[in-house]
């Protein structure tokens, strides 16, 4: 799911990227993929720079974000959330 602009709520959590993987297709570098791809159709509809966030206890999560070029930002607890969110960006391309 690429998302063209950020809301606010975008920008703490969600990002422009969203993806997910069913629990039996993980560890196979399906989300490196998709990842991969969704930042080549950002950078083809102009956007250089994406966010993408990830709770800091999903390892897999953060590994395939910082395969794919994310540069840690910022950490924070949100309300209501249960684990740190990490947001990264990524520069498209």
């Amino acid at each position: 799911n690429l998302r063209y602009s950020l809301t606010d709520e975008l920008r703490r959590i969600g990002g422009n990227i969203g993806y997910g993987i069913r629990p039996s297709a993980r560890r196979l570098g399906h989300a490196t993929t998709i990842l991969r791809e969704t930042l080549i159709k950002a950078k083809a509809q102009g956007i250089r720079r994406v966010l993408v966030t990830a709770d800091k206890g999903n390892a897999g999560s953060v590994k395939t974000i910082l395969k794919n070029g994310g540069v840690l930002d910022a950490e924070e607890l949100l309300p209501g959330h249960p684990d740190i969110t990490q947001r990264f960006w990524i520069t498209a391309g």
